[in-house]
């Protein structure tokens, strides 16, 4: 049982969080960004061969959720029989189906098959600009705040764990380092995250920071 000094400390607390959380709505674009079909593509890092078909049109989902010691951010660990991107921590997410209404409808959609998240537990908060990968994917992220009534429980089809960074850490600049990878004999760049024994980087670390700038005003504390 809290103390009364305790409950009033957490009270504070909720009140500063909720403050934040208005604070990171009026940074974020209001409606899911627009795309030029004529307009030029600039991938996170260059192919050796340019596509020559249209982008994958992906929707990822950054949920703030709300824990009563402070909003957290949530990340799965891809399962390890992925074809692709097996075992990389990652937001929920995945390719927009037909019957998706808009990005939000994607992202809600693969967060409830990924982790079992409510949909009418999560109030979408607003839209990242668009993120276009050297895979040939256009990335849309959606911005959440998710009050559970219950655990998480990760499909074990594609996730095979899930974890949480308290959100304070996500907006800290200090909390980012450099991944260096090699791809075709050439060195790349992401931002990279290290969180209790995780390492977050490439898209989902560059996203994350993307996401720190712009509640930050474009340059992270």
């Amino acid at each position: 049982m809290l103390r009364s000094t305790e409950f009033g400390d957490v009270g504070r607390a909720v009140l500063m969080d909720a403050s934040i959380i208005d604070s990171i709505t009026g940074r974020l674009l209001a409606h899911p960004p627009g795309y030029d079909a004529h307009g030029e593509l600039i991938p996170d890092w260059a192919p050796n061969r340019p596509f020559d078909r249209p982008p994958v049109y992906a929707a990822v989902l950054i949920s703030l959720i709300a824990r009563p010691e402070g909003h957290t951010v949530l990340y799965t660990e891809r399962a390890s029989g992925l074809r692709s991107h097996s075992g990389q921590v990652a937001f929920p997410g995945g390719k927009l189906d037909p019957e998706d209404f808009d990005a939000a409808d994607a992202a809600l959609r693969e967060a409830n098959e990924e982790v079992g998240m409510a949909r009418d537990e999560t109030r979408v908060l607003g839209y990242l600009p668009t993120y276009y990968t050297g895979t040939n994917y256009l990335i849309t992220p959606v911005v959440a705040e998710v009050s559970p009534t219950h655990p998480f429980v990760p499909n074990p089809d594609e996730v095979q764990s899930l974890f949480e960074v308290p959100l304070t850490r996500i907006l800290d600049a200090r909390t980012y380092g450099a991944f260096r990878v090699r791809r075709d004999g050439r060195e790349h760049r992401t931002w990279q995250i290290d969180h209790d024994g995780h390492k977050i980087w490439g898209i989902t670390a560059n996203l994350t920071r993307q996401f720190c700038d712009r509640v930050n005003g474009g340059m992270a504390r």
